[in-house]
């Protein structure tokens, strides 16, 4: 939401990008030849897994936006409850009001991995932009200098 709070520098930023991948497209596969990528949210199944290494593959500067891609935040409190069987087990069949099966639908439901993990953790990522969500500000600055062809400010890099 924090893209949102850019106002008018969004409509700037619609002059300088295209738009490839993303809630905002209807494109179901990642294209190649991507300059850069910001990806929000940790790899909880195997969707994320598979997406995030097609991404890494198909993009020039991958960053890790949000403190769900740099740490696992709120999406990795799932870890605390052990593998995922016990997981949906406590959800749907323990917890669920009134209790219900587990989502199995291959192909539909995407399979959980083990643990989730920040989206480093699975690929090399160029620069990460932590906060939940990163504010207005620092998105726009990241952004700038990006487009740009500078190192950004105040942003970090894994090696």
């Amino acid at each position: 939401m924090s893209l949102l709070d850019l106002d008018a520098w969004l409509l700037e930023l619609a002059t300088q990008v295209e738009l490839v991948y993303g809630p905002l497209a209807d494109r179901k596969i990642f294209p190649d030849g991507v300059d850069l990528t910001l990806v929000e949210g940790a790899i909880a199944n195997e969707e994320h897994l598979e997406l995030a290494r097609d991404i890494r593959r198909k993009t020039r500067v991958l960053v890790a936006l949000g403190d769900c891609a740099v740490t696992g935040n709120v999406t990795a409190l799932r870890n605390l409850v052990g593998n995922p069987a016990d997981l949906l087990q406590q959800i749907y069949l323990e917890r669920g009001d009134p209790p219900a099966a587990t989502p199995v639908a291959p192909g539909i439901v995407p399979r959980l991995i083990e643990r989730v993990v920040p989206l480093h953790a699975v690929v090399p990522v160029d620069h990460f932009l932590p906060g939940c969500p990163p504010s207005a500000p620092r998105i726009r600055a990241l952004l700038e200098a990006l487009l740009a062809g500078v190192e950004p400010p105040e942003v970090g890099r894994f090696g």
